[in-house]
């Protein structure tokens, strides 16, 4: 057999395989389709709104042209916006490292945890036969396990300081950019899959034990079907452009501008909308807040320690520094 035609030089292969590599490791939201289906709502909304629903660095919103109204420029050249870019990178390298570990263990332990528990309990399942309506009750189980296990977690980091000097990092965002959704500390990463991997792994648990493990059908429905409607809008939820769902509406689905205000550094606002996806577990916690339109919400710590937040370095070490004074500062002694 002949030897295969390259077809390009070594450059173009090495190119071609950090590219790959590359590709491979992208969160969803920052795919092509879902890119371009985001810059598309974006247009629609400066259509329908006449050139308004767009916010400035300030967080107020304004009229702009549309170029300024999907790329503000005062946004994107941001010292905030760049660090969203360094902490975006780390986070990708670092999960190399761990990702891997808690997907073959965290949820595949839960799961089969959760079949060994129902059937000591309940003896062998009822082994039901899946159609359209138990994959979509599958579905939503599995999305309600997740917001729940999300707005736990992310309640506890607002109010467990040791979390809050890990968490504090997502919000010392002063601007919102797509790439604010993945500014974390890489230390915070590894909770919320751990977090994520123990819900599926119940809901997985929990279904595999009603049909006796026929559930991929139900599985796949899932990813499609949650994936599909969360992308409509979860994108905008660090966004400048403000997406608003109708308040009906608002009271079961965390609209993107819910989430503005929980990066709203105004001590009103403090500790709102912790929820992920639905609005019913911030509504039976009290902490649900839904904002009239295009309310002013300037983002960041506030203007008493944002100056600890602002570079990159600030942010990599800013965990380790809140940490030392926790445990160094019982050991001040305060004078008589």
């Amino acid at each position: 057999m002949p030897d295969e035609i390259p077809t390009g030089g070594p450059l173009t292969q090495i190119v071609t395989a950090i590219w790959g590599a590359i590709a491979g490791n992208l969160p969803r939201d920052l795919t092509w389709p879902i890119l371009l289906l985001t810059l598309v709502l974006a247009i629609g909304i400066w259509f329908l709104r006449r050139g308004h629903g767009s916010k400035d660095a300030d967080g107020r919103e304004r009229h702009a042209n549309l170029v300024e109204f999907l790329l503000p420029r005062r946004i994107y050249t941001h010292v905030s916006a760049r660090v969203d870019i360094w902490l975006y990178v780390v986070d990708r390298v670092m999960r190399l490292l761990w990702a891997p570990t808690i997907l073959v263990t965290v949820a595949p332990w839960t799961e089969q945890t959760m079949l060994s528990t129902l059937g000591a309990a309940f003896g062998s399942g009822p082994a039901l036969v899946s159609n359209y309506a138990w994959m979509l009750l599958y579905s939503l189980f599995m999305l309600l396990c997740y917001d729940f296990i999300f707005f736990l977690m992310h309640y506890s980091e607002h109010k467990i300081p040791a979390l809050w000097a890990i968490h504090k990092v997502h919000h010392s965002a002063e601007v919102l950019t797509p790439l604010t959704r993945y500014r974390e500390h890489f230390l915070e990463a590894p909770l919320y899959a751990f977090g994520a991997a123990l819900s599926f792994g119940f809901a997985t648990g929990v279904f595999s034990w009603l049909f006796a493990d026929s559930i991929t059908q139900a599985t796949l429905f899932n990813i499609g079907f949650f994936s599909l409607m969360f992308g409509l809008t979860g994108a905008f939820r660090h966004h400048h452009v403000a997406f608003h769902y109708p308040r009906w509406l608002a009271k079961w689905l965390h609209s993107p501008v819910m989430h503005h205000i929980h990066h709203r550094y105004l001590t009103q606002h403090w500790d709102k909308n912790f929820a992920a996806v639905t609005s019913i577990f911030d509504r039976l916690f009290g902490t649900l807040y839904i904002p009239v339109k295009d309310e002013h919400t300037p983002w960041g710590l506030g203007p008493a320690t944002q100056d600890q937040y602002r570079s990159f370095r600030q942010n990599v070490t800013g965990p380790f520094r809140d940490w030392y004074d926790m445990v160094a500062a019982p050991r001040v002694k305060r004078p008589d």
